[in-house]
C-alpha cells in the first residue's frame, strides 16, 4: 500500500484498488486482463456518491475479493468465480504471512466512511435557525432589534 497525495493503494492479483479523496480507481494491468479472461476493462474511476455497498470476502484457502456495488449496477452474485470477471471487484490472496485480509478490510472501512460522508444530509444552512428566531420574535421572547442582529449574523451580512 502506498500513501502519496491522499491516495491509498491496495494491490490485488487482478488489479489495484486506489482510494482518493473523491472516489475509487480500479486499475488493471496486463495481468488483471489475462486473469479476467480478457474481459476486464482498463482503469475505472468511481465517485464515492455512486457506490451503494462494499462487500469483502476474506482470503483463506481460496482467494478473497472486495466488490463495489454501484447505483443501478448489477454486481456479480456468484461469489469468487464471477468476481474474477466483475469489473467492480479486486481479488487477492491471503499471501502467506502477509496481511492482505487486514489491508482490504481497511479499504472497505475507508470506502464506507466516504460513502457515509457523501450521502449524509447537508449541514444546516442557517435557515432553520432563522425560522426559530422568527418564532421567538413573534412570541415576544426576543425584540425586533435582537432578531435583526442575529439574522445578519446568521446570513453573514
Amino acid at each position: 500500500m502506498n500513501d502519496n497525495q491522499n491516495h491509498k493503494e491496495y494491490k490485488g492479483y487482478n488489479g489495484t484498488l486506489i482510494l482518493t479523496d473523491t472516489g475509487v480507481i480500479i486499475k488493471r494491468g496486463a495481468k488483471g486482463f489475462l486473469l479476467g479472461g480478457g474481459m476486464l476493462r482498463g482503469d475505472k474511476t468511481i465517485p464515492y456518491s455512486s457506490i451503494v455497498a462494499v462487500q469483502l470476502k476474506k482470503a483463506g484457502m481460496t482467494a478473497g475479493y472486495i466488490q463495489l456495488t454501484l447505483k443501478g449496477g448489477s454486481e456479480a452474485k456468484s461469489g469468487l468465480f464471477q468476481s474474477t470477471t466483475d469489473e467492480n471487484s479486486i481479488n487477492f490472496h491471503s499471501a502467506f504471512g502477509g496481511n492482505n485480509n487486514e489491508l482490504f478490510a481497511e479499504a472497505k472501512k475507508l470506502i464506507e466512511e466516504k460513502i457515509n460522508a457523501v450521502n449524509s444530509p447537508p449541514k444546516n444552512s442557517g435557515l432553520d435557525d432563522l425560522e426559530k428566531l422568527a418564532a421567538l420574535k413573534e412570541k415576544g421572547i426576543i425584540s425586533e432589534e435582537e432578531f435583526q442582529a442575529k439574522k445578519k449574523q446568521l446570513l453573514g451580512l
